[in-house]
Parts: structure tokens; sequence; C-alpha cells
């Protein structure tokens, strides 16, 4: 791995991978590193070329990639280690969820549901990052893994910011984030004596769209959010992308193993 003698937070030498990265935090997180001159490959449905200033596209490249094609998993990641190389950095911001996503909640939920989200969301997550850890091992490359993950992968939902809105709980969300969690901990376990750093990012509220939907979020839903959070407001999707940054960048070098809280003390109190 050639060494980076531009500054830790300096990603010219490096080439990641973002899954996701046409997503509400994927676009964001994209667009600051091809900032800070990282060469960047989006793994999504979707491209966002079109979003992106012209100076960056040199080294921005697009791969269609399906995370909900548990199928095909494998087969599609081979197709990309084969065309682009190992990465330096793996970001898994990825959301994939089914249609009847809506009917997670406790009382409209069935196995099924359950059942086809843990597949396509949480062991896309685990089996794609364990897959690149293996393949930056097999390099030699000390490499950098970052899952995006959330405040409800270890505390319970507060069931209060739910009145009056049209959104509910959701049970499936807690038991897929809270898998995720513990999974990045135990490959940091694993990897860690390869050099290879595995961390996830645990956010609260990002303001923005309903997942799936173009409709902003319920007015009732980002009060009642707001009054219970220290910083009073929701967090703004750059936030999360710069601690993502970090986490990514060599001025984490020592941090492997942990769950970064992003989430304006909601977490503390």
């Amino acid at each position: 791995m050639k060494k980076n003698k531009l500054g830790k937070f300096n990603f010219k030498y490096k080439k990641v991978f973002v899954v996701g990265g046409s997503g509400l935090l994927g676009s964001e997180i994209i667009k600051i590193l091809l900032e800070n001159h990282a060469t960047v490959i989006n793994l999504d449905i979707t491209d966002k070329k079109k979003s992106l200033a012209k100076k960056y596209l040199k080294n921005y490249y697009y791969q269609k990639f399906n995370a909900s094609d548990l199928e095909n998993l494998d087969n599609q990641m081979n197709l990309i280690l084969k065309k682009f190389g190992c990465p330096n950095i793996f970001i898994n911001s990825s959301y994939p969820v089914t249609a009847n996503w809506n009917l997670s909640s406790f009382k409209k939920n069935k196995l099924s549901i359950l059942r086809k989200n843990v597949d396509i969301h949480q062991n896309s997550y685990c089996w794609s990052a364990h897959k690149i850890c293996k393949e930056m091992k097999e390099k030699k490359i000390l490499g950098s893994i970052v899952l995006l993950n959330s405040i409800y992968g270890f505390l319970g939902q507060n069931m209060t910011i739910y009145k009056k809105t049209d959104i509910e709980e959701n049970m499936n969300y807690s038991i897929i984030k809270g898998g995720i969690l513990n999974f990045s901990k135990q490959l940091a376990s694993y990897y860690g004596p390869s050099g290879i750093r595995i961390n996830s990012i645990c956010s609260g509220g990002v303001k923005g769209h309903v997942k799936g939907i173009s409709k902003k979020q319920d007015k009732n839903f980002v009060k009642n959010y707001s009054k219970n959070c220290p910083m009073g407001r929701l967090a703004l999707p750059d936030e999360v992308a710069h601690s993502v940054l970090f986490l990514a960048s060599d001025a984490s070098s020592y941090i492997t193993g942990t769950s970064l809280v992003v989430d304006g003390g909601w977490s503390a109190i």
C-alpha cells in the first residue's frame, strides 16, 4: 500500500467502495471523500453522477450493485473486485428493505417480513464486510471498514416520538442494527491482527426524506424527536458523513471495534 504523505485526512492514494452511495447519507459521504481526493466507486442500484461537480468526475466511478439480491451477492462482489481491485476503504451506507417495510411495527409485523428484511439488510451488510476483509487480508492491505448503523442498534426506540404522527416504531430495524453492531466488533477482533479496522457509526435521527419515498418527515415526528434530543434537532447528513470520514481516515489508525455515536446527546439521557 502506498503511504499517504499528504496528511491523515487526505485520501489521494485511497480507493473507496461506498455501498448505497446514491442515498441520503451515501451521496454526502461520496461528496466529502471526493473533496478530499479519494477515488470513489459508488455501488448502488442507481447512479449519482449528475449531482457531482465536474471537477470530481475523474475520480468517481459507478457500478450497479443490488444489495437485496443475496443469491448473487458473491458473484456481484467478485465482478466488482475483479474490475476495480481491492479497496483501501469499504463503507456501507445502504438501506435495503422490502416493499412492505412499513409493516414492520409490533402490531403489523409478520415473520415473513422479518425474515426477508434480516436477510437482505443485516446479512448483506455482514457478508459483504467479511468478504472485503478477506480480500484485504489476502492482498495485505491495511484497510478500514465503516458500517452505517443506528442508536437503535443498542437502544430501545422511544415510543413517545411517534405520537400523533404517521410513523410507527420498527421492530425489524432494531433486530437488524443490533446484529450489525455486534458483528462489526467480531470482525474487528478477528481481523485486527491483519491490520484491518472495522467500526460502525451509530447515528440518531437524520433530517431528510422518509425511507423508500421522497416524502418529507412528519412534522410532529421532527418536533417530538427534537424535544427529546439534548441538541434540540435531528442530525444533518453531512454531520454523519464527516464522522464516517474520520473513521475511514488514517486519523483513526488505532480505533477498531468501536461504535461511534453521532446522536446529539440522545443516548446520554
